[in-house]
């Protein structure tokens, strides 16, 4: 395969699906969507029945820590050798050029592969490819679990480029009439519509001269006002930080034992413009399930005078406070949790991060901790938390979202953000699996 090494990219071998496999019941969305919601995977399951799906080579979260986990391992691994071997995935070399849309945006991708090599996830990275988030290293044995003894890859990897001048993946949509279309059909259970167009030669050579101007040093430091000494960031976690973080481990754990130019050096993603017009950051809201302590407690200790409560009349007018907070107090939204009103507002004075989630999500680390609940999920939707949090024993935590123009000067200046701040888009705009790639 053609690597790029000054970028940190490599022109992949894609598999897809052979003419005649069902595309809309071949795609499913992320594994680590709708993970509290195990109805939306019964739908699922329903719509693929026994045909190729990509339901089969990837493993929904909402089943982990469940019976069974090591025989649906198992299971995968095997259906990825017989998808190879009996021809219904076919490699095609090259770029592929993506377009979702859904909800009446359209967002625009490349899919290609990163050098697990220039990526650093740990705090404090200052390598071409980071984290913007703090990922959990506890998170990652169930994923290498999973990936360790896998034929291939099958990404739900979103990586974000600051280019605000639209000169990688914009020419692309431009010129679509002239690429090969590989595939182009409805998603899903309501989720939009898929294409996907075959990079040819001229366009490649524009796409990786592009990316080349976005990383010379003098552009990165003018871009956002800093040294020049200061290491490029290039690319950017959008969404799939701990499946990177996967691919990263397990590629360090097999380094001593392979050629550096082994496959599973690089992972296959998707990369985005963060100025793309159908792209919109959304805010990740948690849900505790099973209080075991009483939360308000909890939070007068954690928060001490610090920490004030207003009981609200309805969800809208929580979101309304919320969405609208300034000043010097950070708001958060709670919906249950014991109070006998079942919406109220959280205000922190005086808070110990620089955003709202940050500060509720080292409360409700410590919490969890302590024992104080069963568990916690991150959900997209106020719709959701408040669905899930108005459970008996559950409490749920609203949170307002972060500009996306805000997230490369950010994680440059002040390292990667608290985990699960932002999301790209609702659940139902997820990337599905569509590409696979071999890794063994």
């Amino acid at each position: 395969m053609k690597i790029i090494s000054d970028i940190g990219i490599q022109i992949p071998q894609v598999y897809l699906p052979k003419p005649g496999v069902d595309l809309k019941k071949w795609a499913v969305i992320a594994c680590d969507q709708f993970t509290s919601e195990p109805e939306y995977w019964h739908d699922v399951e329903k719509i693929v029945g026994d045909v190729p799906s990509t339901l089969n080579l990837t493993f929904p979260e909402v089943h982990l820590e469940k019976p069974g986990e090591e025989e649906r391992i198992q299971s995968i691994q095997l259906t990825m050798r017989r998808y190879m071997d009996e021809g219904i995935l076919q490699p095609r070399d090259g770029l592929i050029y993506v377009e979702r849309t859904v909800s009446g945006k359209t967002r625009k991708g490349i899919i290609l592969c990163l050098d697990l090599e220039r990526y650093d996830y740990n705090k404090g990275s200052s390598s071409l490819i980071r984290a913007t988030e703090g990922t959990i290293v506890d998170r990652l044995p169930p994923r290498i679990k999973i990936r360790q003894g896998a034929a291939m890859e099958l990404p739900h990897i979103l990586v974000l480029i600051d280019d605000p001048n639209h000169t990688v993946i914009e020419p692309l949509s431009m010129d679509k009439a002239n690429l090969e279309k590989l595939y182009d059909f409805d998603l899903m259970l309501d989720s939009g519509y898929l294409a996907g167009y075959a990079v040819n030669a001229a366009h490649e050579n524009q796409v990786i001269e592009a990316l080349r101007g976005l990383a010379k040093p003098e552009t990165f430091a003018a871009k956002y006002g800093i040294g020049a000494d200061q290491p490029v960031l290039l690319f950017a976690m959008g969404d799939g930080n701990h499946s990177l973080a996967t691919a990263k481990a397990i590629w360090e754990k097999m380094k001593p034992q392979v050629d550096m130019d082994h496959p599973s050096r690089y992972a296959l993603v998707e990369i985005e413009n963060v100025h793309d017009d159908g792209l919109e950051f959304e805010p990740i809201h948690r849900v505790l399930f099973g209080l075991k302590k009483d939360l308000f407690a909890g939070l007068e200790k954690s928060f001490g005078a610090n920490f004030s409560y207003i009981p609200v009349a309805s969800g809208a007018e929580m979101i309304q406070r919320v969405d609208n907070a300034n000043g010097g107090k950070q708001a958060i939204g709670l919906v249950g949790g014991g109070r006998s009103a079942q919406f109220g507002v959280i205000e922190i004075a005086n808070p110990s991060s620089n955003l709202a989630v940050g500060t509720i999500q080292s409360f409700l680390d410590a919490f969890l901790k302590d024992g104080g609940a069963e568990k916690i999920d991150y959900v997209h939707g106020e719709d959701v938390v408040e669905r899930l949090a108005l459970q008996n024993g559950n409490a749920g935590f609203y949170l307002a979202g972060m500009h996306k123009n805000e997230l490369f000067k950010t994680v440059i200046l002040d390292g990667a953000l608290p985990q699960k701040t932002f999301s790209m888009g609702e659940a139902r705009e997820k990337r599905f699996y569509m590409e696979a790639r071999k890794i063994a």
